[in-house]
C-alpha cells in the first residue's frame, strides 16, 4: 500500500489533466479558469478523490465541489472573505478563541483537496503559523485560561502534519490539566484514507484526552471501500467518531442524497452530527441553497431518517456564542 504522502504529491492541479481524467471535453464547460483564481486558490484534488467521480459527467456531485469556476470572481451582496469575522477572535498567531470552553487551533495552512465553498481560502495562513515560541505562548494561554477544556485541531487540514510531529504536539496539549478533549476536523482521511496509518490509530489509543474526530463528508459516493476499510480501523480505536456536511446546490440539496449520506456513514461507524448552511465567502455564491429549500430538506429527513441519523441543520453568525440551529417545519 503507497504512503498517503505519495498521494498527496501526485494529486491534480492542471484543470485539463482533470479533464482528460474524466473523460470529459473542456469545451462542455466554455470556460477558461481566470489566472487570478488559479493562483488564489489553484485546484488541488487528489487521484484517490477523482476515482470516485463518474466518468463522462460534467456534473458530478464530487467533480463540482473542487472545480474552479469563472463565477467564483463575480461579487454577491453578503458574501466576503471573512463572512465569520474570525480576525475578531484571532487572539494569538494560531489560536481562534470564539466559543466558551473551547478554542481552535490552527495547525496546518494546507490542506489535500482544495474545496471551492471552503470558508477559509482567504485565511492569512502566514500570519498565523507560530513557531516553537509562538506554540509556547498558545499553550501558555491554554494554561491561563482554566474554563478551557477543548481544544479543536484545524486548518488548513491538521491532519497534513506528519504522525511524529502531530504526537509531539498532542503531548505538549496532555500536559496542561484543565484540557479533557481533543478535537480533530479534518476532510483528509475521506479524500486520501490511507491517511489513517497504524501510528494515527496508536495516538488516538494512548492520549489521555478524550479525542473526537469531526470528518467532512459531503455526498454518499465519497464513501467507497477504501473509505470504509479506514474507518474500521477507526472503530476500534476509543475516539468518538463524526461527521459535518455543509449543503450545497446541485450536491447535496436532495433529501434522498442526505439521507443515503446519513445512512452511509452511520453504516460505518460515523454519527452525522451537523449540516452547515453554506458560509458566505467569496466566489461560493453559486453553492448556495435559499432558505425555503433548507427547511423543506431538513423536515423531509426528520420525518424519514430515526433522530440519531438527523444532523443537526446550523448556520454559523459571526456575532453569535454559538452556532444557530435551523429547526424543521413541523
Amino acid at each position: 500500500m503507497c504512503d498517503w504522502q505519495f498521494f498527496l504529491k501526485k494529486a491534480i492541479t492542471n484543470i485539463n489533466e482533470l479533464y482528460q481524467e474524466l473523460a470529459l471535453d473542456p469545451e462542455i464547460f466554455l470556460q477558461k479558469i481566470p489566472k487570478t483564481i488559479a493562483d488564489r486558490f489553484p485546484l488541488l484534488v487528489p487521484r484517490t478523490f477523482v476515482d470516485r467521480m463518474e466518468k463522462g459527467n460534467p456534473q458530478d456531485p464530487l467533480l463540482l465541489q473542487v472545480l474552479p469556476k469563472k463565477r467564483e470572481l463575480s461579487d454577491y451582496s453578503g458574501y466576503r472573505m471573512d463572512p465569520l469575522e474570525e480576525n475578531q477572535s484571532n487572539r494569538m498567531p494560531g489560536l481562534l478563541h470564539k466559543y466558551h470552553g473551547r478554542v481552535l487551533l490552527i495547525l496546518s495552512g494546507s490542506c489535500a483537496v482544495h474545496c471551492r465553498y471552503c470558508f477559509r481560502q482567504y485565511f492569512p495562513y502566514k500570519k498565523n503559523a507560530p513557531r516553537k515560541l509562538g506554540w509556547n505562548r498558545v499553550f501558555h494561554y491554554l494554561k491561563s485560561n482554566t474554563s478551557i477544556t477543548e481544544v479543536i485541531l484545524s486548518g488548513g487540514d491538521p491532519l497534513m502534519i506528519k504522525d511524529k510531529i502531530l504526537a509531539k504536539f498532542i503531548f505538549s496539549l496532555e500536559k496542561i490539566p484543565n484540557l479533557k478533549r481533543l478535537r480533530i476536523h479534518t476532510r483528509l482521511p475521506i479524500v486520501i484514507p490511507e491517511r489513517i496509518t497504524d501510528e494515527f490509530i496508536r495516538l488516538l489509543n494512548h492520549t489521555r484526552l478524550l479525542p473526537i474526530v469531526v470528518f467532512h463528508c459531503n455526498h454518499p459516493n465519497e464513501i467507497d471501500q477504501s473509505v470504509a476499510k479506514a474507518f474500521s480501523s477507526l472503530r476500534k480505536t476509543k475516539a468518538v467518531l463524526l461527521n459535518q456536511s455543509v449543503l450545497l446546490k446541485d450536491v447535496n440539496d436532495k433529501a434522498e442524497i442526505l439521507i443515503r449520506l446519513s445512512e452511509n456513514l452511520f453504516e460505518v461507524g460515523v454519527l452525522p452530527y451537523y449540516l452547515h448552511v453554506l458560509d458566505q465567502v467569496r466566489g461560493s455564491a453559486h453553492f448556495e441553497v435559499r432558505e425555503k429549500q433548507i427547511q423543506n430538506l431538513i423536515t423531509e429527513v426528520t420525518n424519514r431518517l430515526p433522530g440519531y441519523l438527523v444532523p443537526k441543520l446550523v448556520k454559523e453568525i459571526a456575532s453569535a456564542p454559538a452556532k444557530v440551529l435551523i429547526p424543521a417545519i413541523i
